[in-house]
């Protein structure tokens, strides 16, 4: 298997990359609108490489510093007449598998390389950005069925994420602490692949964060990125701490109408062991209080979360692109000799939930730091457990302090929302 060009990496080697004469450039109009006007005189029959607009394809929820921003971007291929005098067409054909214009693929790297090489030897732990790179189709071109190409827009996995991204009001580099184990990133990264290197179709479906019924049960994306100005779009942000969801972890609905505000279960159980550290410290056992009976009430149950709660949806197909003299689809010829045979079937991606890795040994400072938000930390954990949708959940602390006698070891709570104060039902 080939790979393509794609972002720079160390690792990239010239004899694992697919033949490919052309790249992308992202000229200035108005400044190309000036050169025009001095060459007047040159020639009608070798007419200026025209710039042309790329509307995105991506509408991201939320928003950048920008409000106008619309993630369009000027290019132009080059060499600018040896693309152009090829036919475009509205699809094409790998190893019996058709790939539309508009459509998901995934593209082969150096690791995807790796791993057919040596199918039986132990690899080191996969990271997401080792993983097949991520592409949607813009264009397809072709001189003949040896010679097909497509111009994309690459779909970033969060470990790529450069250093100096900007996200809200920090600088980033690589996975965030809310980014989903099959989460993506949409962007207007653009370039031109050999589509010999395309290894499956891929289904990515955006994620919109403002329905709470919305499961995404495959890969996803819900913020877009702009490599102009290095900006993440916004996400939706989530209970007091006004932080994003992780639609891997667990949210906890607030009950009362009034708030219907969705809560971080960490941040629950935060509040909660900071209250027990208050109450027992170091030393005080626990020792249960007489429990008032109460009727209960059929207050407005909500879900545990919104990631697991309905069926899965599927968004609808993307919208092929015609061009405007439509031909038939094109057969690659002589591709199965050259690759590997790609069937449909073993397109699934493995999934592997990897946590970031802290660089470096924390300073004296940061570790008094957690201690101070965390002082319950050794003494005391917690854990919210699940009754089922006709109860409420409930918070299970144990006591973890072995020179403490004489009460509970382990007792529940109920929740109570960090926004309005009342218990969730």
């Amino acid at each position: 298997m080939a790979t393509s060009r794609k972002r720079p990496r160390p690792d990239m080697m010239e004899e694992s990359q697919a033949e490919c004469p052309f790249s992308v450039i992202h000229p200035d109009p108005n400044e190309k609108e000036k050169k025009v006007k001095r060459r007047r005189q040159e020639s009608e029959d070798q007419p200026q490489p025209k710039i042309l607009l790329q509307a995105s394809p991506f509408s991201p929820m939320g928003k950048f510093k920008d409000l106008n921003n619309t993630m369009d971007r000027h290019y132009q291929v080059q060499p600018y007449q040896k693309w152009m005098d090829m036919t475009r067409y509205n699809s094409f054909v790998l190893n019996g598998v058709k790939y539309w214009s508009e459509g998901f693929i995934f593209v082969a790297n150096s690791s995807t390389i790796e791993r057919q090489k040596n199918p039986g030897e132990t690899l080191q732990p996969r990271k997401k950005s080792d993983d097949d790179w991520v592409a949607r189709i813009l264009e397809i071109r072709a001189s003949d069925e040896h010679h097909v190409y497509a111009r994309v827009y690459w779909m970033y996995w969060p470990d790529e994420l450069p250093p100096g991204t900007q996200d809200e009001k920090k600088l980033i580099q690589g996975r965030q602490w809310y980014h989903g184990a099959n989460e993506l990133i949409a962007s207007n990264h653009m370039d031109v692949i050999n589509v010999v290197s395309v290894t499956a179709p891929a289904t990515v479906n955006q994620w919109d964060e403002t329905n709470e019924e919305d499961v995404q049960p495959a890969l996803y994306w819900r913020q877009a990125f702009d490599v102009r100005s290095m900006e993440l779009s916004s996400a939706e942000l989530r209970c007091k701490c006004n932080r994003p969801e992780n639609p891997d972890k667990k949210l906890v609905g607030c009950s009362n109408e009034d708030c219907n505000k969705w809560l971080h279960d960490e941040c629950l159980i935060h509040e909660a062991l900071l209250k027990t550290f208050k109450r027992l410290g170091t030393d005080k056992p626990h020792k249960p209080a007489p429990i008032k009976k109460e009727e209960a009430g059929e207050g407005t149950k909500r879900p545990l979360s919104p990631s697991e709660t309905g069926a899965a949806q599927t968004t609808e197909q993307s919208i092929d692109v015609k061009p405007e003299e439509q031909q038939q689809t094109i057969q690659l010829a002589d591709v199965e000799n050259a690759l590997p045979a790609i069937k449909a079937e073993n397109s699934t991606l493995s999934v592997v939930n990897s946590e970031p890795k802290r660089r470096g040994r924390p300073r004296k400072s940061e570790l008094q730091d957690q201690i101070a938000a965390k002082p319950y930390a050794g003494l005391f954990e917690g854990v919210i457990l699940s009754q089922g949708e006709q109860s409420p959940s409930i918070l299970e602390i144990t006591d973890l302090r072995e020179n403490v006698t004489g009460g509970d070891k382990s007792w529940t709570e109920p929740l109570q929302c960090l926004i309005c104060g009342q218990e969730i039902q």
